[in-house]
Order: C-alpha cells, then structure tokens, then sequence
C-alpha cells in the first residue's frame, strides 16, 4: 500500500457485505450509504494532507510570476508587453518542455512508491534528472538567439518551504534590480530567485537521501540499464507534448494578439489576464498533482477500488474548485486591470471585459486539468496528447483566428476560441476515464513496477515447491 493509504483507519472496500464496482459507477445493494460517504471524506482527507501544501508552493511560485509583470507593468505598457512576449517565449520553449518531460517520470514513480520498489523509483528520478540537465542545453543555445527569433515572428512540505523562502526574497531582489537595470533586473530577479530553489532543494534531497535506511542506496547509476532509459523517453515525448501543446497555445495567442490593431494595449490585456488565471493555475495544479499521486500510488499498491475512488473524488472536486475560481475572477475583475496599468483606462475596461469569458473557461479548465493528470497516472500519455492536439489546435486555434481577425472579434474571438477548443478536450478524456477498466490498470502497474530479480526468485520457489 501506498503511504497515505498506511493513514486509513478503515477499510472501506473490505467491509463485509460491501463491493464497489471500479469500472462503473455502481454500488452493491449490501453496501449503505453511511460507509460510501465515509470512504470518501476518508479520501478527501488524504488529498488534504498533500495538496494544501501543493497549493501554497505553488501560489507562491506563481505569485513571483505575477509579482513581476506588476513591475513590467509599472515601467510602462511598452515594457510589459516585451517582457511578456520574452516570457511567453521562455515558457513555450523551455518551461513547458522540461515539465512535460518531467511528467513522464510521475507514473512511474508514483506505482514504484505503491508498489514499494524503491529501486526503480531512485533510477527512474536519476535518469530524469540527466534527461533534463542533457534537454536543458539546446533550450540554452535557443535562449541565446531569442532576440532574432522574436524580431522575425513579430515531496511536498519541503518543496513549499524552499519555494517560500525563495519567494519572500524575489519582491526586493525585483525592486533593486528593476530600478538598477530595469526590464533586465526583472529578468534577472526571475533566475535569482529560481537558482535559490534549486540550490535549497538539492541540499534537502542530499541530506534526506543520506537518512534513508538503505531505501535509496539501489537504483543508482550502476543499476541503471538501456531497457529502462528506452521505457523513460518513450514516456517523456508523449507527456512533453500533452503539456505543450496546451501551453503553446496560450503563448501563440499571445503573439497573435501582438498583430490585431492596438498591438500593446493587445498583448498587455491578454496577459493580464493570463496572469490571473497563473493563480488559479496553482490551484489547479495541485489538484492535478494530488489525484496522480494517489492514483498511481493506489495503482502501483494493486488497489484498483482506491484508485476509482481518488479519481473520481478529484474530478469532482475540480468541478466545485472551477466554480470557485470563476466567482473569484468575476469578483476580482474590477481592481485586477489596475495592479498593471492603473492610468491606461483601455486596458482596465479590456481586462473587465475579457475576465467574464475567461471566469467560464475557468469552470471547464479546473476539471480539465484534473482528468488529464488521471490520464497520466495510468501510464497512458497518448490519450491526453491526442486530446490536446484535436481540442486546442484543430478547433480552438482555426476558430480563434477566424473569430478574432475575420470576424473583428479581438481578444474575444482568441478566447472564445479557447473556450471551445477546451469544453472538447474535456469531453473527450472524460469519455476515457469512464472506461477505464481499473483492475486491468492495476495489473499493468505491478507489471511496470515489479522487480524483475525478485520475480525471478519467486517464480524459482514456485518451481521448487511442484512435486515430482
């Protein structure tokens, strides 16, 4: 069992006289109502104790990305709609990529930590690591020659401690930076603060590492073997593009806003909205990476029924936390526009305008996100690509463009666009998810995550104990 599972106090599915289906939505009729809602308050306890911790790192490492568009803002509409071309460029190109790829190590982490291979876990985390440091080169060289290619387009708790300090020192690095060498100290403040989390994280992985009891001294550098490299990487091109093709899009809407007439107050306007939903995003993104915690988790510890019972209770919750968002974003429209530009009255009444349509893009974006992170923990990363590739570029671009400039729609038509692009997607992984067979899942986790040695030993014992 997985280690949140080691918090139930009760076992739900074990209960006498109680079965839950785990590929559809049916209860047995021995099975009351009482012990169904306890299994989910149950469920929705665990999540809390990993995702309000995920929730707070990542407001605070959103918040630096919004903290210093304020300071673009403040230095001018000219600066801000640079500076955030600059970004958009960073994230589409380097951001998105290495998280994407990231990604792909998720799953089979979290059905190793279930499945309690510690092995495979340290090897798959080490081949990441190098992955990511060896893709990290040509986005590097790419960065050197961002100027050109512009010109020519027109663990939890420590995690969010480390971000927290990291974070409390990006506001008055920003505002000497800023001052000093401005839209170039804000670049810097960026990095800065980046380089201090990464630093504070490494020394908590070395020194936690080092306290384990031998948990992490296997799946080192020796262990590792081609077949596994060859499992990583066929993982990571599908994961790295389910999260790029859906940041790409905001960042081409991005640089299509910067040829509709008015082309600053434009890309100004979209960003401070996309600024915005950055916060939610951290929300979002917790909650996506709690339920792919716990699915793969209960997965990899061959408990289907708990990993039903995460999904769903996630999914649901996504839809809840949508509306959430939508109402905070309604309520905050009035005084978000002013943080930026609080003299340029074409952006405040832009922003006020565009943050109605993007409060219901928000009711759909939550769960969206949710069920593309259940997706994942199963090891299948294709559904989410192909997801992504027909919602977001075969609909929701063509028909942004159209709307926007055909149409003279502005901004409204890029959203609109969107909003389409997403409600398909949405509608398509929730389909999959529907028919997912869990058992079946499970099984391909202990697959995935089984000790190839072990399983040699144990099939040997088996052989020992056939009579002659």
């Amino acid at each position: 069992m997985s280690e949140t599972s080691k918090l139930e106090t009760f076992h739900p599915e074990a209960s006498e006289g109680c079965s839950l289906e785990t590929s559809g939505l049916k209860v047995s009729e021995g099975c009351c109502s009482k012990t169904l809602m306890q299994s989910i308050f149950h469920e929705l306890k665990v999540q809390m104790r990993i995702g309000l911790p995920l929730v707070a790192m990542n407001l605070l490492w959103f918040g630096k990305i919004t903290s210093t568009s304020v300071f673009l803002g403040r230095q001018g509409k000219h600066n801000l709609a640079c500076g955030s071309l600059g970004f958009s460029f960073a994230n589409a190109t380097g951001f998105a990529v290495l998280y994407g790829i990231s990604a792909a190590m998720e799953p089979i982490c979290g059905q190793a930590f279930g499945a309690k291979n510690f092995k495979l876990l340290h090897k798959t985390l080490l081949m990441a690591v190098f992955l990511l440091l060896l893709i990290s080169i040509p986005i590097s060289l790419l960065w050197l020659n961002v100027d050109k290619i512009l010109i020519s387009f027109g663990v939890t708790l420590p995690i969010m401690y480390t971000t927290a300090a990291a974070t409390s020192l990006h506001i008055p690095i920003n505002i000497f930076l800023s001052r000093a060498k401005g839209i170039q100290g804000v670049a810097m403040a960026v990095w800065i603060t980046d380089l201090i989390v990464v630093i504070l994280l490494t020394g908590y992985v070395i020194v936690a590492e080092g306290l384990k009891d031998n948990k992490w001294k296997q799946g080192g550098l020796s262990d590792q073997r081609g077949q596994d490299w060859l499992n990583l990487i066929k993982r990571s091109g599908p994961c790295c593009l389910t999260v790029c093709l859906e940041r790409w899009c905001y960042e081409i809407l991005v640089i299509l806003a910067g040829r509709l007439p008015n082309p600053e107050e434009s890309v100004s306007t979209l960003v401070i909205i996309l600024n915005f939903d950055y916060l939610l995003y951290a929300v979002m993104l917790s909650l996506g990476t709690c339920v792919a915690t716990r699915v793969s988790n209960e997965l990899g510890a061959n408990n289907p029924k708990g990993a039903y019972r995460a999904a769903y209770t996630t999914l649901v919750v996504g839809v809840v936390s949508g509306c959430v968002g939508a109402l905070v974003m309604i309520a905050c429209r009035g005084v978000w526009g002013s943080l930026y530009a609080s003299h340029d009255l074409m952006i405040i009444n832009g922003v006020k305008k565009l943050m109605l349509i993007m409060a219901v893009f928000e009711v759909i974006n939550f769960p969206l996100l949710v069920c593309g992170e259940i997706v994942c923990a199963t090891a299948k990363p294709l559904p989410g690509m192909y997801a992504n590739l027909g919602g977001f570029y075969l609909l929701a671009l063509p028909l942004g463009v159209s709307l926007a400039f055909k149409a003279k729609l502005g901004l409204v038509g890029f959203l609109i666009g969107v909003l389409v692009g997403a409600s398909v997607c949405f509608s398509t992984l929730l389909i999959f998810i529907a028919r997912i067979d869990w058992e079946k899942e499970a099984g391909k986790a202990h697959i995935l995550t089984c000790d190839a040695e072990g399983e040699q030993s144990l099939q040997g014992s088996k052989q020992d104990m056939i009579p002659i």
